[in-house]
């Protein structure tokens, strides 16, 4: 094999395919990806561990058509380091591997084509969804998947689609976090799904779908999901088993709703958080009229507290809660909740209500839109049932974290 191709488009999906080749592999060749040619000016750039596998076909000169297999993060080190221009890679005898780009020349050790895993065989994908919310279900969900390998149903997303709307769930047992997105315009002749995706696989896509600002196409046969988009197509193991019945753990009865501002009660709980106990990890967050003050205390080490201003009127109440699931929470719908919040508009009034400031062009005066501060809201039964989390005002999507309460 012998083919020409852009050092740009070669890193780009280089980029995309060694994330998931496994570095330290039990099995030496999927530390390798396949490079083969389909037709007379495309290549096929595939890498997969078995369980999740991508392919990106890529436009180049093909001089003689073939496959090689190379070390995949060997061969993304030497492309991302390369200067523009033209890269070319021709196959020698006993799997070597010669690249040459400028006054550069590498020649590299790859492994028999047969050798490589044959991977799924692709399905059709008669299913659409925006890459945006795709994207931004994972954002707000992934960082709830258990860490832990034996609570294999607990390790992906809980993804379902009927004609109504789409929903991700997540859960580790201790916290769960939920999102819906209904759709505007039902269509009763649309696909379902009801599917375990792996949270590998969630990361991978969200890699592969950032910048297509289109939609992403899947679909699915008994062991496996397909996800395409921009020519890449992604393809991961179905987790099996039966995912908890989330809808029990969603509180039905929290009557408290303490609101606040998102900036501020996220940079108090990473300076508080400093002196919570090492083991538990717990800091207290007591809900007052008006305040809410949050506290932390280590008998080995000190304590803190920092008051926030919040929108709260009944009995004080005083929660408890692992930092770290506060302040991840925190953390991931900050960027999210700002860009919802903010817009731009302009009007011939001259007065300027809330988040709005005013700009002089001669006779005439805007009202530009300024970012609104992005609020959080708490809703709560008492100290001993689990506290829901939202973004407050967000229409766009159904979002809610629920925290199980943290004896202290």
């Amino acid at each position: 094999m012998e083919f020409t191709i852009k050092q740009s488009v070669l890193k780009e999906e280089l980029s995309f395919v060694q994330g998931i080749v496994e570095r330290k592999s039990t099995i030496p060749v999927l530390s390798n990806i396949l490079i083969e040619s389909i037709g007379e000016n495309e290549i096929r750039i595939v890498g997969t561990d078995l369980d999740v596998t991508i392919r990106c076909d890529a436009e180049a000169n093909i001089v003689k058509s073939g496959s090689m297999c190379i070390q995949a993060r060997r061969l993304f080190d030497i492309v991302r380091l390369l200067e523009g221009g033209d890269v070319s890679f021709k196959k020698e005898e006993n799997e070597w591997v010669t690249l040459k780009s400028g006054r550069s020349s590498f020649r590299l050790a790859g492994v028999s084509r047969e050798q490589f895993p044959e991977v799924p065989t692709f399905k059709s994908v008669p299913l659409r969804l925006s890459a945006e919310i795709f994207n931004h279900f994972i954002q707000n969900t992934a960082f709830a998947i258990t860490n832990e390998q034996s609570r294999f149903t607990l390790s992906g997303a809980k993804f379902v689609l009927d004609a109504n709307s789409a929903k991700m769930v997540t859960t580790d047992g201790h916290r769960l976090a939920y999102i819906e997105k209904k759709f505007a315009g039902a269509d009763e002749n649309a696909g379902t799904m009801d599917a375990l995706i792996p949270k590998k696989a969630l990361m991978e896509l969200v890699k592969i779908s950032r910048d297509s600002g289109g939609e992403v196409s899947f679909g699915e046969d008994p062991n496996h999901i397909y996800f395409e988009t921009d020519g890449r197509l992604l393809i991961t193991r179905k987790l099996s088993g039966n995912f908890p019945n989330y809808e029990m753990v969603m509180p039905k009865d929290n009557d408290k709703i303490a609101t606040f501002d998102l900036d501020e009660m996220r940079a108090a709980v990473r300076r508080v958080s400093l002196m919570a106990d090492e083991r538990t990890r717990s800091i207290r967050v007591t809900i007052r009229e008006g305040e809410l003050e949050v506290s932390a205390k280590s008998s080995e080490e000190g304590e803190g507290n920092e008051f926030v201003q919040a929108d709260y009127q009944g009995d004080e109440v005083t929660l408890g809660f692992n930092a770290q699931y506060l302040q991840e929470f925190l953390n991931v719908v900050g960027s999210g909740a700002a860009e919802a919040a903010s817009g731009e508009s302009s009007s011939g009034d001259t007065a300027a209500g809330e988040g709005q400031t005013t700009e002089t062009d001669g006779d005439k005066v805007r009202v530009k839109e300024t970012a609104a501060r992005p609020r959080i809201s708490f809703e709560f039964k008492d100290a001993n049932a689990q506290t829901q989390m939202r973004i407050a005002g967000d229409t766009a999507y159904d979002y809610k974290y629920i925290v199980m309460p943290l004896r202290i």
